[in-house]
């Protein structure tokens, strides 16, 4: 809202009268409510490992970005081998939400599978948010409707933090989001198991089959 008032003012020289004319402009402002976005309590599960089931997006998600806050100061050690680093380097038991996400997805998804082949489906995360048909941050690729089978009604199952697999998982989304280590999976945005064949998948071209997925371009 602004307000602007002029005041003129006229002298005479036998007497002073003063005229004022007053205007007052008044603009309304939009308010914007955002989504209403909760952190959601996680749900027991087993540690049976879901299938992937995912469709093409027929419209792109807009989301604000939230940034991961995973800023170490520690150097990447060299390495000879994925094994090698991610045993040598550590990993933050506490993460961001986004990070969590990240993490979430290998931990879910690809957690019987190699470390190439963990790596990988974090790596089609990462491109997923970097790409412009999808949403624009990880939990945002992570929860979108119909994509990863474990999610169910916007939820991350319940996770065994204790696990060596949660472990390994939290290193390999801190390979992958730092760009420690080169996928196999490149510039893929899209996987699924070996043993079910979706029809997007005809359209699209195959980049690695790393032990029991096969991803996609």
């Amino acid at each position: 809202m602004s307000r602007k008032t002029k005041i003129v003012t006229v002298a005479a020289l036998a007497a002073a009268t003063t005229f004022t004319i007053a205007s007052a402009e008044i603009s309304g402002a939009n308010a914007r409510q955002g989504d209403d976005t909760r952190i959601l309590q996680p749900q027991l599960t087993d540690e049976t490992v879901p299938v992937f089931v995912s469709e093409e997006v027929v419209q792109p998600l807009s989301e604000t970005v939230e940034q991961p806050d995973t800023v170490t100061t520690e150097a990447a050690p060299k390495a000879s081998s994925l094994r090698q680093l991610v045993a040598d380097i550590s990993a933050s038991e506490t993460l961001s939400r986004e990070m969590e996400c990240l993490a979430g997805a290998i931990y879910f998804e690809s957690r019987g599978e190699p470390l190439a082949g963990q790596l990988a489906v974090a790596q089609v995360v990462i491109n997923r948010a970097e790409s412009r048909v999808f949403p624009s941050s990880y939990c945002g690729v992570v929860h979108q409707r119909a994509q990863f089978s474990f999610v169910k009604n916007g939820r991350m199952p319940r996770i065994r933090r204790g696990s060596v697999a949660w472990k390994k998982a939290r290193k390999i989304a801190r390979i992958a989001h730092e760009g420690m280590w080169e996928s196999e999976a490149a510039d893929s945005l899209y996987f699924h198991a070996k043993y079910v064949r979706p029809n997007w998948s005809r359209k699209k071209t195959a980049r690695a089959t790393i032990n029991t997925h096969i991803f996609y371009r």
